[in-house]
């Protein structure tokens, strides 16, 4: 089974991330994340319930380069901060192989070990309409995240063909994601608060 994972919301500094959602968002995160040695980046996290959770992802400045392309194309990123890609979670990796949506590494952070598939030049997949893969270990990020009462109600992908990023959404057995077509690859993420309704993009 492939199910959405989590919403990745990338920044040039964490801090301007994390300002960014607890500002659009109106609620605090709790100090949960950490660092990814592999990829020479750091993250904040914010459960959304379901087992979905909201990654804030940067490079981290203290850490030493990878030697490789960072994942989510994090080299080339710029800009204010922004819902930049999702990552989807199933239980055989492999089973997707050939949809050659990259090589499969193993991560781990504290007690989180994994395995994700990272393209080789690590880009995002048809502009981040398209998700990184992901197999956890014996521990998720929300089994321990608090709850601070957000919710994601919906995950909207716009892209110029919509009818490319839905094959191979099908192909992964993601079909119950709403599509539409826009001019450029762009991800809108609806989210419940204790404040209202409130949206990433």
């Amino acid at each position: 089974m492939t199910r959405l994972d989590h919403i990745v919301v990338a920044a040039e500094t964490l801090e301007q991330g994390l300002e960014y959602v607890q500002t659009t968002l109106a609620v605090e995160l709790p100090p949960a994340g950490g660092k990814h040695p592999l990829m020479g980046t750091h993250n904040r996290l914010l459960n959304l319930g379901n087992g979905v959770y909201l990654e804030i992802i940067a490079i981290d400045p203290e850490a030493l380069a990878p030697g490789r392309p960072r994942w989510f194309g994090l080299d080339r990123f710029v800009g204010g901060p922004r819902l930049l890609t999702w990552v989807a979670r199933t239980g055989a990796l492999e089973r997707y192989q050939s949809l050659e949506l990259g090589t499969v590494s193993k991560a781990s952070r504290g007690d989180l070990e994994w395995l994700i598939a990272i393209p080789e030049d690590g880009r995002l997949h048809l502009g981040g309409a398209v998700p990184y893969l992901i197999q956890w270990g014996q521990n998720h990020p929300t089994d321990t995240l608090p709850d601070v009462g957000c919710r994601l109600v919906e995950l909207m992908i716009l892209h110029p063909q919509p009818e490319q990023v839905g094959q191979v959404l099908q192909k992964l057995g993601l079909e119950n994601l709403r599509l539409k077509r826009s001019e450029r690859p762009e991800l809108m993420a609806s989210v419940q608060t204790p404040g209202g309704l409130k949206v990433l993009r």
